[in-house]
């Protein structure tokens, strides 16, 4: 390590520190006083002793460069998230930063992009979370390739999704829906609500994965619709997403009837398809089935996601524990199945009276208090 003093044209003095990498590459770097070059070679020094030292030159690629660089890598991504993460980048982050060194985006920077993202720039709470998010994850692994010191997204919250509660319908509306609904789709508004299956787990369901006997449905796949219109079958997000589930005994006799009048006798049969005989499609499915059954019961905006949402209402309605929940959603982590604990009306009133009654089951009689009062009277 050695400081050079150089005299500028200026007549003003600079003072230039030359040190050396770990792999003996050298480097420096140039100050206008002599005090802050000291300082700066004991930091890079201790750096380099503490095994914490980074190359100062790491963080000159650009941050376009290097996220794409980054979801190339990720090979182990789902395919609707890589298409989300792809339009993200497309449409939020690379705008804002795809020039940008990543050593020059500060928590400044990160700060006024998201405030301008979640407030003027009419995206929804929740994309502008996915966003940052996905922000953070991209420079929280630049900070482990050793090409920052620590990433600048430190916004507090601003990754956590607040979206729109969704709305529940009654027991009587969702059956009302299964009548209305084309006599093919029956069943499928029956599971969704009562077994709290998603939609691409309805799509991709198989003759074999009914058990009628156990009375039970196995999720072991997916089918997904991506922008593009290619339909992709795979297993679940998750490993928590393949699970068995119990049907209630209600919904039985419908599902007998739909296998027997639109499923094929092949173990490997599609349980629902579209209109046209072909694999199940959402963007089909919503235009042509399930709006004009909405239409029909008055549930403008309602959507089939929300037969889920419902039905798992109901389901923690009943006192079912969070880990009951989570097994019969298929989530890894409690944060969902919590959402579906909050008490209903109902819920509280029966909780309320139950309360009472055991209060009246451990109630003395009055006339031991009575009799208590006369002993207490009798002593004084």
């Amino acid at each position: 390590m050695s400081i050079h003093t150089r005299r500028l044209k200026n007549g003003r003095t600079s003072y230039d520190v030359i040190l050396r990498q770990p792999d003996g590459r050298q480097y420096s770097k140039t100050f206008r006083t002599r005090k802050e070059a000291e300082a700066y070679a004991v930091r890079e020094r201790n750096a380099q002793l503490q095994g914490t030292w980074l190359d100062p030159n790491a963080g000159d690629v650009t941050f376009a460069s290097y996220a794409t660089q980054w979801l190339t890598l990720r090979t182990g991504l789902r395919p609707r998230t890589v298409e989300l993460y792809d339009y993200l980048l497309r449409h939020h982050l690379l705008p804002a930063f795809g020039e940008s060194k990543l050593k020059t985006i500060t928590p400044a920077r990160v700060r006024l992009w998201y405030a301008t993202l979640a407030t003027t720039s009419g995206l929804s709470r929740s994309s502008a979370s996915k966003a940052y998010r996905l922000l953070s994850t991209i420079l929280k692994t630049a900070v482990e390739d050793e090409l920052l010191v620590r990433s600048p997204c430190i916004v507090k919250g601003a990754g956590v999704e607040k979206a729109a509660e969704r709305p529940v319908i009654s027991i009587d509306q969702a059956n009302t829906l299964a009548e209305v609904v084309d006599p093919r789709y029956r069943a499928m508004v029956v599971l969704a609500t009562w077994a709290g299956l998603r939609f691409g787990e309805l799509a991709g369901l198989q003759r074999a994965d009914i058990n009628l006997k156990e009375r039970t449905v196995r999720v072991s796949r997916q089918l997904q619709e991506l922008k593009s219109g290619e339909l992709v079958l795979g297993p679940p997000k998750t490993e928590a997403g393949r699970r068995t589930i119990v049907l209630p005994p209600h919904t039985i006799d419908s599902i007998v009837q739909h296998l027997d009048q639109w499923v094929g006798p092949e173990e490997d049969a599609f349980v629902f398809l579209g209109t046209d005989s072909g694999p199940l499609r959402r963007s089909n499915f919503n235009r042509r089935v399930w709006q004009p059954a909405c239409s029909a019961c008055s549930l403008q905006g309602f959507r089939f996601h929300d037969l889920r949402h419902t039905g798992n209402t109901l389901a923690a309605s009943t006192g079912a524990s969070t880990k009951e929940l989570m097994s019969r959603m298929g989530h890894a982590s409690p944060r969902a199945a919590l959402i579906y604990q909050h008490a209903t009306l109902e819920r509280d009133r029966a909780l309320a009276d139950a309360l009472s009654e055991l209060a009246k089951s451990s109630e003395p009689p009055k006339y031991r208090l009575q009799q208590v009062f006369l002993d207490d009277e009798n002593v004084a």
